[in-house]
């Protein structure tokens, strides 16, 4: 499998961590695991990838919407797929999507539907060219004429941004009252607009970003989980096991990192 990650401009640096290519030339199977962002995929190659839903796979369309994966999602990838993406900030995929967020969590969704003809001219005209800048850069108009059209709602992104860096704090949530008051706002308000721009509740987002921080260690093999547990800010080393089964489907200890594509792709990397 080819991973390779590239940077947006500057205009849509504070919305979109980043593009990226991943290729695969050969079926291949693996899971993926909450990472607290919104990414939309465009599958450009001749073959198909495939999500467990239920009791089976199902296929997935071509224009690809992943929600908050929360539950750790089995998905397999059939044949030569080129699969270019746009992986938004945790607080930023709201500003390109109408309605709620929180309705894609743990699943897939058809972004043609969603996103209606634009999204599907866009599609046509990615398989049309195959050079990768031209791509990029369709990609990117694509992007910033869908933010022009939340101009209304592009205020709340300073106050989403320093929710976002407050949240990194260990304190957060014993001084949430006074960190809503930092901002002008109450703590009731402050849980209900992260909920509208990350489908996720400030708690839930902090075990994530915890548990990527842990995934990390845990694949690198040089601490023990004592150790991680209390560098991640785990309260024991029983919470680490717990949160990192619950995200994983498997013990940090039985966790293989080798071919793992959770690593690629972590935000916290």
């Amino acid at each position: 499998m080819l991973y390779q990650e590239f940077q947006p401009s500057d205009l849509l640096k504070p919305y979109v961590k980043c593009y990226y290519l991943m290729e695969t030339s050969s079926d291949l199977e693996d899971k993926a695991f909450a990472t607290g962002c919104i990414e939309i995929m465009f599958n450009l190659g001749t073959g198909y990838w495939q999500v467990w839903s239920g009791n089976q796979f199902v296929t997935n369309p071509s224009i690809e919407l992943w929600g908050q994966i929360i539950e750790p999602l089995a998905f397999r990838s059939i044949g030569h797929n080129v699969m270019l993406g746009a992986r938004f900030f945790p607080h930023t995929a709201a500003f390109f999507l109408s309605g709620g967020i929180q309705q894609f969590n743990d699943g897939v969704a058809d972004f043609s539907g969603i996103g209606g003809k634009a999204v599907q001219d866009l599609h046509a005209q990615l398989l049309e060219v195959n050079s990768l800048p031209q791509r990029l850069e369709l990609l990117e108009t694509y992007l910033l004429t869908q933010l022009a059209k939340q101009e209304k709602s592009l205020h709340k992104l300073p106050l989403l941004n320093q929710i976002m860096q407050e949240l990194q704090q260990d304190n957060f949530f014993e001084q949430i009252n006074q960190v809503a008051r930092r901002q002008g706002i109450s703590s009731r308000y402050l849980q209900k607009i992260f909920l509208q721009y990350t489908g996720l509740s400030p708690k839930l987002y902090s075990k994530i970003h915890r548990f990527q921080n842990s995934l990390l260690l845990v694949a690198q093999k040089e601490s023990n989980l004592t150790n991680i547990a209390y560098d991640c800010g785990y309260f024991d080393q029983s919470h680490f096991i717990r949160d990192f089964k619950t995200f994983t489907g498997f013990s940090p200890s039985a966790f293989s990192p080798e071919g793992s594509s959770a690593l690629l792709i972590s935000p916290n990397k």
